[in-house]
């Protein structure tokens, strides 16, 4: 995980692409930060009348006028006491953010982002061209903080949560909107054959809007489509098992990444986070289902063989389970993650049906 930061802060901020990367974490990460400010003295403090005046105008202005209407209003301005005759109009604009109607364009800001910003200096000044969000899923928040970098990062604990219960709720489109590419990574993950710099220029090269790092072949391998290749800079399709793939263009021959380690583009997350489930937390079958996000897939999508990980298979999340009928914890964890499965691939399928019938009658 440092590697990132190295890489990304070594570019000019007029040069830099936006990354934003996230970690899944059971042995978490944390810092505490103490603020202090000078005291404010009140009575040393005030506003001119007529910058009051000019604030209660336009509030009289936004909330004394019915939807369409108009008026005339007689206000007094400056110090002096004089009045001015105003035509003042409701704002109500359909095109803003729903909530928004009642604002100018010009003023409503319907995205974010998780820089963190200066308490100093200029607003437009970002304190990093990056950012780290690290989720802890077993609360514990301070066992790291003698990594420097972590003290950067914006740490998030919820006891007992997955990435994708995270991902769902802390990542939404408009909140990761100012960054390039958005890592939603597992936390065992060895990270010492990964530069992100090259990564992304290989993403780029190759058009890739939906990627993962090759998989070190020996350890916690899945599918071959995973599997790093020694004499590629990427590759997009491979050869399964027999049976596996009725198609080779579709997963998990092409058009396939794991959930393990995706990188996405800003366009493709946009896709992606509206098809995470609110109540499918394990994420088990959106691999398969990625290809649906961009089109070309089996172009679209692959995995990068240069810049490679190492699937470490420490156990973590099995072990937040409980133990039900004598069963192991991870027992019933697993068997959640199936279920979850069977009930996605089920609401994909009727629902793409139900679209598919809902055109073909409007069509007659």
């Amino acid at each position: 995980m440092g590697i990132f930061t190295r890489s990304v802060v070594s570019r000019k901020p007029n040069e830099s692409m936006r990354l934003f990367v996230t970690a899944f974490v059971g042995v978490v990460f944390g810092f505490l930060i103490g603020l202090c400010f000078p005291k404010l003295s009140l009575t040393k403090f005030s506003l001119s009348a007529s910058i009051l005046t000019a604030i209660d105008f336009k509030y009289t202005e936004y909330t004394k006028l019915g939807p369409s209407s108009s008026t005339r209003v007689s206000h007094p301005v400056g110090n002096n006491g004089s009045s001015a005759n105003v035509t003042l109009k409701k704002i109500w604009v359909p095109s803003n953010p729903r909530g928004a109607e009642r604002l100018p364009p010009g003023i409503v800001r319907a995205e974010s982002d998780f820089y963190l910003r200066r308490l100093w200096g200029k607003p437009s000044e970002f304190s990093g061209n990056f950012t780290i969000l690290l989720f802890h899923y077993d609360g514990r928040t301070t066992e790291w903080d003698e990594f420097e970098w972590s003290k950067k990062a914006i740490h998030v604990s919820v006891r007992r949560q997955t990435k994708w219960w995270y991902a769902k709720r802390f990542l939404h489109p408009d909140i990761v909107a100012t960054y390039d590419y958005i890592f939603i990574w597992d936390e065992d993950l060895g990270v010492e054959h990964f530069n992100a710099e090259e990564y992304i220029k290989l993403v780029r090269k190759h058009g890739l809007e939906i990627s993962q790092p090759g998989l070190e072949p020996n350890k916690g391998l899945t599918w071959q489509m995973t599997k790093r290749r020694g004499d590629h800079e990427v590759h997009k399709e491979t050869e399964e098992k027999p049976g596996w793939c009725n198609h080779p263009h579709v997963p998990p021959c092409a058009a396939f990444v794991e959930i393990m380690a995706p990188v996405f583009s800003r366009d493709a997350w946009r896709c992606v986070w509206h098809m995470i489930q609110n109540d499918l937390v394990h994420g088990w079958g959106l691999d398969f289902a990625l290809r649906k996000c961009v089109e070309p897939a089996h172009e679209k999508i692959g995995v990068v063989d240069s810049q490679w990980i190492v699937h470490q298979s420490v156990p973590s999340l099995g072990n937040q389970g409980e133990s039900l009928d004598g069963k192991a914890p991870w027992k019933g964890v697993r068997e959640r993650c199936k279920k979850e499965w069977s009930i996605f691939q089920t609401r994909f399928s009727r629902a793409e049906k139900a679209y598919l019938k809902e055109i073909n009658s409007t069509s007659h």
